[in-house]
């Protein structure tokens, strides 16, 4: 008689628990799944808070509505599935602003992340070198060729395009560079028509028709009650047994699937599963994989991450303008990167009295240093440039909030997506019971996130299929 499975998630992100979600509807009655959070909260970079009695994100503040063929994204499909679909809101102001030269302006529209199809659209924020984006017979990108964002930019439309626009709008998602980031894994749209079309040009203006937006569709959506509903709804929904503050020490093979070390050196417990869901960032996802694969660890572990704070004030009755926030290049000079105006953006958060929450990103790549001040200097310094950068001093705070990530955002090098599937493929070949998940292998992004932990759970279901005595 065959026994129920027994299925280890790793990590309490989103991924893990998008993970035991599809655990939960698709694998056999009776699978037993556990997730193991190192943590003692659930949720990884998605956190609900509250500040001046107002409820606030401190970490990821909104999902994409639709995938990139159109479709609805994984994440709206998630919440439909947990029930909260009649909590999804969407920003009541969605335009933004760069600063270029201490001065306010509006984003450009109809680009690709920063990158013009039309370079008259962007003459208001940076000179393209129009001349450069030339037919010179061939596709941009070769076969399986990948490069960095900003190498590719550079090149056809010079560099003000690249400092203003686009570094800005990746800054912003990945606290990355242009020039450091893979084209291929952060704009997969653009590099696979970049392998067709000549120009720059006529790469965005063909992913951009590969993708059309849908008109009246908004582009992002929240729940009412914060993101928090979501964790808590995903960890509910499950059904597995969560394990907070349960650290996975060391990950071995046994003849029949997985022994998990659980907790401290002094006092470890051993777990016996049938396979395990790795959804936790590429160190310590490499530091797990050491002892049954450490040809494989080696590659997972060479990913880097950034590091950044947000730090969140509540104001009273600031004259803040109309719009969703700004994006700060860092050809500014400045220590906030980018700025979210949260109950300007989102109308459900307003308040009758005036008190506006607004949240600033510190850090970028390679200025770790930055983040070594105080909670209390990196407040003031927020608050000192805020209030240049929108030509008027802003109200003291009654209220504030500095929330750290370290290591939060993958860097992702040209190359990566190739070696993240050649790391896929020997795991199916010697280890089929092991799947990673994550935003450190596929993009970040709640949609990815999710989409990434189901995709895992899929494969553990199809190597567990003949599996359990």
């Amino acid at each position: 008689m065959r026994r129920p499975a027994r299925v280890a998630v790793i990590g309490g992100g989103i991924a893990g628990l998008s993970a035991a979600v599809r655990l939960r509807d698709r694998a056999p009655e009776g699978t037993e799944i556990t997730v193991y959070e190192q943590s003692g909260t659930l949720g990884g970079k998605l956190r609900t808070g509250e500040l001046a009695g107002q409820q606030v994100e401190f970490g990821a503040e909104s999902f994409l509505m639709r995938d990139p063929a159109g479709g609805e994204s994984a994440a709206v499909a998630l919440v439909r599935r947990l029930g909260l679909a009649d909590r999804i809101v969407h920003p009541s102001v969605g335009q933004a602003a760069l600063v270029v030269d201490g001065r306010l302006r509006p984003v450009p529209g109809g680009t690709l992340v920063g990158v013009p199809g039309d370079l008259g659209a962007v003459t208001t924020v940076a000179r393209p070198a129009a001349a450069a984006d030339r037919d010179e017979g061939r596709p941009l990108l070769g076969p399986g060729e990948d490069v960095t964002v900003g190498a590719l930019v550079r090149r056809r439309y010079g560099d003000e395009v690249v400092d203003r626009l686009v570094d800005p709008m990746l800054g912003g998602v990945y606290a990355g560079r242009a020039d450091d980031l893979s084209l291929v894994t952060t704009m997969p749209a653009l590099a696979r028509t970049a392998r067709v079309e000549h120009t720059l040009a006529g790469a965005v203006r063909a992913a951009q028709a590969a993708a059309p937006r849908a008109p009246g569709v908004p582009v992002f959506g929240t729940l009412a009650g914060g993101l928090g509903t979501l964790i808590e709804a995903a960890a509910r929904e499950s059904g597995a047994t969560i394990r907070r503050d349960a650290t996975i020490r060391e990950l071995s093979p046994t003849p029949t699937g997985w022994r998990l070390t659980v907790g401290p050196t002094r006092d470890p417990e051993h777990v016996e599963v049938d396979a395990v869901v790795l959804a936790v960032p590429a160190r310590p996802a490499a530091r797990l994989l050491a002892g049954p694969a450490p040809e494989l660890a080696d590659v997972v572990g060479r990913l880097d991450y950034a590091s950044v704070a947000l730090v969140t004030l509540a104001l009273p009755q600031p004259q803040l303008p109309e719009l969703s926030g700004l994006l700060v290049p860092g050809t500014e000079g400045l220590l906030i990167k980018a700025s979210t105006f949260f109950t300007t953006k989102w109308g459900h958060l307003r308040r009758p009295d005036g008190l506006a929450l607004v949240r600033a990103s510190v850090g970028r790549y390679g200025e770790e240093t930055q983040l070594q001040r105080s909670d209390e200097d990196l407040a003031a310094t927020v608050h000192r440039e805020l209030s240049a950068v929108l030509g008027t001093p802003l109200p003291a705070a009654i209220d504030g909030h500095v929330q750290r990530w370290g290591g939060a955002l993958p860097q992702y090098a040209p190359g990566h997506t190739d070696r993240v599937a050649a790391v896929r493929t020997a795991l199916r070949a010697g280890h089929p019971t092991l799947a990673l998940a994550g935003a450190g292998y596929d993009g970040v992004g709640i949609p990815v996130c999710v989409r990434s932990g189901e995709t895992a759970a899929d494969e553990i279901i199809t190597a567990l299929g003949g599996s359990g005595t």
